[in-house]
């Protein structure tokens, strides 16, 4: 992982701006992640802390995070010890992947108290622990580890902070020249860096490896490359080299990719993490909903298979018919008794050619000729049936895969939406709440172009339907991908320019299934060439007078117009 003792040694060079700020709510979207709201310096800033295993971080962010209805006990207390405080100082602890955040506050009867809150960002690891500084003592953590679990530290309340152990290495701020000369006298890998140096990963150890074979002077260019980290960092930076991405505060000389530079570590952080992590808070919120969607879909693909092979045996309709016609014309020539009768086919090609029928023993030829007009009735009334049967099975077959798309890509509080749909079409019953809820109608995404055009999409169907038929003029553009399941996308422009065209056609391909594909097919129409069919499922439409565009979805692009929204 990139976010190292290094760049959490940028990330605390560039938080000092918080320093004095006000810390004015605080709220906990989900197990994982608390938002500190901060005024400092007559600005607003959301501090962002993620303990998750894959992406734990701590970085100023841009993006709005749903909240629960009811907030956890974790943020209950955060809310009871430190809103309204004052941050006196944000440190970082010897130089590891700890931030410790210390802040003036006052108890419930006025009296200043401080309390810190440490940001451990260790993988797996993580943590979020408030810290009562006066008595060293825990107050409460995001995670709980007792005895059992680590018998070195354990993490409770109530219980005597200790710190994680340390990893006995050089600090890279207090190593000698001489320890710097006499560690790189000899050639060194990148793991030999790791292993010696706090603060390191690999990458940043073969960054440094890079810069050292250009120079003779290993001291000073070790040194310049450690002050680099310092004030946020000299060159965010985003690299996609190797079939890999790669992020770092410095520039990554070494890697040779698509780069891209970003303003300061906190929006390069919110470009890596920012699908990801959505990600994996609409997986916390709907995992339960994923699986029902995916084993309706198992069942409705066997379902098929198992149409099918009726429509097969239905199939042999034509069979059943020609035997009956001949046994009737043959009628005289096999009495009751006999298993099966040769008689000459007058349909086949020659006309003479010679077909022999299974009869039943125990009926008359007249009996034996009704049973296959019989049958001939029964498969014909079932190669409807089964017709009509298939057409409805994959119809819904398209409409849970329509869905899970919107799942995998829908925002925490789409999800709901997507529920209430599910009830509505008598799939799901909706769980029960205490409180009423508020009717709300259904919210599209908002976006604007590089020129300034608002654009706006549809992240579930009742999203949809409502920017299609209710929310849009005639005139707006919309836009879909091709026979693949997405969003609608609107352009509320008559007369779009071609940016705003091929930034709207972005978004429709990166929100539909085809995400991680390039060259994807995108049409654009006039609304009032969006039609809905009678009867139709949620979100379904016909289109006509369409044009196509072939895109490549950019996620950089897509982050670019939601901050300019």
């Amino acid at each position: 992982m990139a976010f190292d003792g290094l760049f959490t040694y940028s990330m605390t060079a560039d938080l000092q701006q918080l320093v004095t700020g006000r810390i004015t709510k605080i709220h906990q979207p989900n197990a994982q992640e608390v938002v500190l709201h901060i005024r400092a310096n007559g600005s607003n800033h959301k501090l962002l802390f993620s303990i998750h295993s894959s992406y734990a971080r701590v970085h100023l962010t841009e993006h709005s995070i749903d909240n629960p209805a009811e907030p956890p006990m974790f943020c209950m207390l955060l809310r009871k010890h430190i809103e309204g405080g004052f941050i006196s100082s944000i440190k970082q602890h010897d130089f590891d992947r700890i931030i410790i955040v210390e802040i003036e506050s006052k108890n419930e009867i006025g009296d200043p108290i401080v309390r810190e809150l440490h940001a451990e960002i260790m993988g797996r690891h993580s943590n979020l622990l408030l810290i009562d500084k006066e008595q060293g003592k825990i107050v409460d953590s995001l995670k709980h580890l007792p005895p059992s679990v680590n018998s070195f530290r354990t993490v409770l309340p109530g219980q005597p902070y200790i710190a994680p152990p340390a990893q006995n290495k050089w600090h890279p701020l207090a190593v000698t020249d001489e320890q710097i000369t006499l560690f790189f006298s000899e050639t060194k890998t990148a793991k030999e860096i790791v292993s010696q140096f706090t603060g390191f990963s690999p990458i940043h150890a073969e960054e440094l490896l890079f810069r050292l074979t250009d120079t003779d002077d290993r001291v000073n260019c070790f040194k310049d490359f450690i002050a680099s980290f310092n004030n946020g960092g000299a060159k965010p930076m985003y690299v996609s080299a190797n079939n890999k991405t790669y992020f770092s505060p410095i520039a990554l000389t070494h890697l040779q990719g698509d780069v891209t530079i970003y303003p300061n570590v906190h929006e390069l952080l919110d470009r890596v993490f920012f699908a990801r992590a959505e990600r994996d808070r609409v997986k916390q919120q709907a995992g339960d909903l994923e699986r029902w969607l995916q084993n309706e879909i198992d069942k409705l693909i066997l379902k098929t298979k198992k149409l099918n092979k009726d429509y097969e045996r239905a199939s042999k309709l034509d069979q059943f018919q020609l035997y009956g016609e001949l046994l009737m014309a043959n009628i005289y020539v096999f009495e009751k008794g006999v298993k099966e009768v040769t008689v000459t086919n007058y349909y086949s090609e020659t006309g003479d050619e010679e077909i022999t029928i299974p009869v039943s023993e125990r009926k008359t030829p007249i009996e034996n000729a009704q049973s296959y007009f019989t049958k001939y009735t029964k498969a014909k009334n079932a190669l409807i049936m089964v017709q009509e049967q298939l057409e409805k099975t994959k119809e819904e077959i398209t409409y849970f895969e329509m869905l899970a798309q919107q799942v995998q890509q829908a925002a925490p509080g789409d999800i709901e939406e997507i529920r209430e749909e599910l009830a509505e079409q008598g799939y799901l019953k909706l769980r029960h709440s205490r409180k009423k809820k508020k009717q709300t109608k259904p919210e599209p995404e908002r976006y604007v172009s590089s020129t300034g055009v608002a654009i706006s999409v549809g992240k579930n169907n009742k999203q949809n339907d409502m920017l299609t038929f209710k929310m849009a003029k005639r005139t707006d553009i919309w836009l879909h991908t091709k026979d693949i399941p997405g969003s609608h996308v609107v352009i509320h422009s008559s007369e779009p320019d071609e940016a705003t065209l091929r930034e709207a056609a972005t978004l429709a391909a990166y929100f539909s299934k085809a995400r991680d594909s390039s060259s994807v097919p995108v049409d654009y129409t006039e609304i009032r060439q969006v039609k809905k069919p009678n009867g139709s499922k949620p979100g379904f439409v016909i289109y006509f007078e369409q044009k196509t565009l072939y895109i490549d979805p950019d996620e950089a692009v897509i982050l670019q117009l939601k901050k300019q929204s």
